[in-house]
């Protein structure tokens, strides 16, 4: 009589066990069910989230109306349309006064990197650096701004160049809109 008890509890126990694995996985398979729905909207949601991608007419004629200077040119080989912007390239030169002491150029340093990085944040520089050489020319700043006269201004803002242990040279320069550095 035990053998036969032990022998149900064993069958009802399986049958159970059976029943909740069914259970589970009918759970699982409705939770993967709603889950892909979940990600199909966030896909949906994300195609319909991107931005608008401008035709080089209408980049053009935005930059043209702020004041930049813009030209087309025709790529011989593919005969795309290559829309060439006017930047300004500010050469950062040894200045005349380099008689700061140390703990001054360290302090003039780091007010030039913030003013670097508040012209990069405000949209006025698109790339800077300095040259690895130790040479007369110290750096580079290319100003993504209309005109010389506000690429001077912004140039001649910076702390380095108030000082005068920087001094600027800047030059019209060409490039081709929308293009990176590889």
């Amino acid at each position: 009589m035990e053998k036969i008890k032990l022998i149900a509890s064993i069958f009802i126990t399986t049958l159970v066990l059976v029943a909740c694995k069914d259970d589970a996985k009918s759970s699982t398979d409705a939770n993967t069910s709603e889950i892909e729905e979940v990600i199909t909207d966030s896909f949906e949601v994300q195609m319909t989230n991107e931005p608008i991608k401008k035709s080089n007419s209408e980049i053009k004629a935005e930059l043209e109306n702020k004041g930049f200077k813009t030209f087309n040119f025709i790529e011989e080989e593919t005969q795309d349309t290559i829309l060439m912007q006017q930047y300004f390239m500010v050469l950062l030169k040894s200045g005349p006064i380099r008689s700061q002491n140390e703990e001054e150029a360290e302090l003039l340093q780091q007010a030039h990197l913030n003013h670097l990085s508040k012209m990069y944040q405000l949209g006025y520089a698109d790339i800077s650096g300095p040259f690895g050489d130790n040479g007369n020319l110290r750096g580079v700043t290319i100003y993504n701004v209309p005109t010389l006269k506000m690429a001077d201004s912004l140039a001649k803002a910076d702390p380095m160049v108030k000082a005068g242990r920087l001094e600027v040279e800047i030059h019209p320069w060409w490039a081709a809109k929308g293009f990176s550095l590889r």
